[in-house]
């Protein structure tokens, strides 16, 4: 007779535990360093949606930065990126990945310099930094269907949470950027409530692009 043991709701928090300290922000390997290596170029969704254009140096404020990964696209593409991570942990994760980016040096380096890692809260921080194009990927609460969400985003959300304050960011970055803001939000879901109708949107194939352009 085949036994199978069951995992109590305190083992299960213990597993994920466990997982979130194996988390890593790869700047070199995985799929940030595939893409990179790729060639991953001015016609993906994202650098639409910023407005990148080629011989201009768009400076972009990375509100809610995450892993890092759509900060390091903008930067392989010659973006000037400040991230902002409020989570402590998260912030720490940056900034182990890219001292080791930097680390390798060449192009790798060269993407690195042109990212700028600030800890503290986004809402407080866009007054005082005056950003040209402000970027915000609100971290969603949990889809019902739990076996919808990667690994890896359960495990970020274990760090950082929901970002329950996402439309008083928005808010404040619509009255900070000088020429955009972009909001990051899941193809098929409603509209953010009580922000104005983006200026357009740019589609990915699971992402939707909200750009709000400067009044």
């Amino acid at each position: 007779m085949v036994q199978v043991s069951s995992v109590t709701a305190s083992e299960d928090k213990d597993l994920m535990q466990n997982d979130v300290n194996t988390l890593i922000v790869d700047f070199i390997g995985g799929a940030v360093g595939h893409r990179y290596r790729s060639g991953g170029g001015r016609k993906q969704a994202l650098p639409k949606a910023i407005g990148l254009k080629a011989g201009k140096v768009t400076r972009v404020v990375d509100a809610t930065a995450g892993l890092g990964r759509d900060a390091f696209l903008l930067a392989s593409l010659g973006a000037e990126v400040t991230l902002i991570e409020r989570s402590a942990r998260m912030h720490q994760l940056l900034a182990e990945g890219m001292a080791r980016a930097s680390a390798a040096g060449g192009e790798l380096a060269e993407v690195i310099s042109r990212m700028t890692l600030l800890p503290g809260d986004s809402a407080e921080l866009l007054p005082t930094l005056s950003p040209e194009v402000v970027l915000i990927d609100p971290m969603h609460p949990p889809r019902k269907n739990s076996a919808l969400v990667k690994k890896e985003m359960r495990l970020i959300r274990e760090i950082v949470g929901t970002d329950d304050d996402a439309t008083e960011l928005m808010q404040v970055a619509l009255q900070c950027a000088s020429n955009r803001v972009v909001l990051k939000w899941p193809q098929k879901a409603d509209a953010m409530a009580g922000i104005r109708a983006p200026s357009h949107q740019i589609l990915g194939k699971s992402t939707r692009y909200d750009v709000f352009m400067a009044l």
